[in-house]
């Protein structure tokens, strides 16, 4: 398993890549369709990492709605990864990066 971790900020699993979910996603771009009830490609992929990294970030003060909030705004980096353009690795870690600079705790620091 490998770990994210900024200097006080809390530690972050890196998932495996999600191939079904990165399918999906990938498929509904390419179609140009919206996913199921509104949701689009970047609020899933939220969702889904949001799930994995809640315990971590909750404590800090990150609310699921800052999360996707932040994903939204790596919605380019997102699309890169479903073009192929990207490894999941350079999006998760930079996504990371990105939520750990936007973290309450470490803005009062």
């Amino acid at each position: 398993m490998k770990i994210f971790e900024v200097d006080g900020g809390p530690r972050l699993e890196l998932p495996e890549e999600p191939l079904e979910l990165r399918a999906g996603l990938r498929e509904a771009l390419l179609e140009g369709r919206k996913w199921q009830d509104g949701f689009s490609d970047d609020i899933c992929i939220g969702l889904w990492l949001w799930g994995r990294w809640q315990p971590a970030l909750e404590p800090c003060g990150f609310s699921r709605e800052d999360f996707v909030d932040a994903v939204i705004g790596y919605r380019r980096e997102l699309w890169l990864w479903l073009s192929g353009d990207r490894q999941w690795s350079q999006f998760v870690t930079g996504l990371a990066g990105r939520v750990a600079r936007r973290l309450p705790v470490a803005a009062d620091s």
